[in-house]
């Protein structure tokens, strides 16, 4: 196709998750009470773990990180999904667009190497517990989140790389509340069907590399603990079992949308809620309500420093 008789797409067309006005309007109120909740939730967290100095640990550093990638994960598309369902017209310009992709598969690229580093470091404090403050110092912790930021930059630049370079010059409509790497490359003037392989290829090989090396982590992990004492048993159990249920909530949308040859409209919009809006939602829960020192002396401490605060305030 000759590209002078291109013309330029300034904009596309989300249809985002419905079209029926009355349903926008629920979801609207759903959606917006489900993201003030993630951004409170996650933000309670990173708190919780700054302040109190019982939680000044490699783990609990590693999760008050976790917190903030899930709630820059879902504020990279909640906000403009809940704006467009009061929206006649729900168009995104061609850079925001781009700014989507490139924040979607950084962030997301990010979490899937934090999550590795997070059963690495439940890996050498379960199995090789008297090295654990020699291996997992302070600076050891930090070069590994930056290796994780890292690996998600230049996995989002490696698809941002590509996808600019595209011409489209046609059909702008993503049936979809947000663009998404999939949706956009069907829309190039292009035969995209090998490129659509490929650049899924290079989402599905981050994805199941990452998983791979949390099975492993956490096999030798679990066959650790059934060999250990009853005592630090329960405890190990606790705390991998919310780390294992993180990880299988986060990782399962990934691989269906990347990896998974077939493509259903609707199941995958439900997937990219669940990546985007139910995930973020249920971190917080999970590590709470399995974490003790999280659910009982933190929140406890907080609670009774309020409560002591109001009794000077009327002494």
């Amino acid at each position: 196709m000759d590209k002078r008789n291109l013309s330029v797409v300034s904009e596309f067309m989300l249809l985002g998750l419905c079209q029926s006005w009355n349903k926008q309007v629920l979801l609207l109120l759903i959606f917006c009470m489900l993201y003030l909740i993630i951004v409170s939730g996650n933000i309670v967290i990173m708190i919780l773990i700054i302040t109190d100095p019982r939680l000044h640990s490699p783990m609990y550093f590693l999760l008050a990180n976790l917190s903030f990638v899930d709630m820059w994960r879902s504020s990279v598309t909640t906000p403009k999904m809940i704006t467009d369902f009061v929206r006649e017209n729900k168009t995104i310009s061609f850079g925001g667009c781009m700014c989507h992709i490139l924040f979607v598969h950084f962030v997301g690229g990010g979490e899937m190497v934090l999550l590795v580093v997070m059963a690495y470091d439940r890996y050498v404090a379960i199995c090789k517990p008297l090295h654990y403050s020699t291996i997992m110092n302070l600076q050891k912790c930090i070069g590994l989140v930056v290796t994780s930021w890292t690996i998600g930059f230049v996995h989002a630049m490696s698809q941002m790389a590509v996808i600019v370079q595209l011409p489209f010059c046609g059909p702008r409509e993503i049936d979809s509340f947000f663009c998404d790497i999939p949706l956009v490359i069907k829309l190039a003037c292009i035969d995209s069907y090998n490129l659509g392989i490929l650049m899924n290829a290079d989402s599905g090989v981050l994805a199941m590399t990452c998983f791979i090396l949390l099975l492993i982590s956490y096999t030798y992990i679990l066959l650790t603990v059934h060999q250990s004492s009853k005592a630090g048993t329960s405890r190990a159990l606790s705390t991998c079992t919310a780390h294992i249920t993180v990880v299988v909530l986060f990782f399962g949308p990934c691989i269906f949308i990347y990896v998974w040859p077939l493509s259903i409209t609707w199941v995958d919009k439900f997937l990219a809620v669940f990546y985007s809006v139910i995930t973020p939602l249920l971190n917080p829960a999970i590590y709470t309500l399995r974490n003790k020192e999280i659910k009982n002396n933190a929140m406890n401490r907080v609670w009774n420093h309020k409560v002591s605060l109001k009794e000077k305030r009327k002494a």
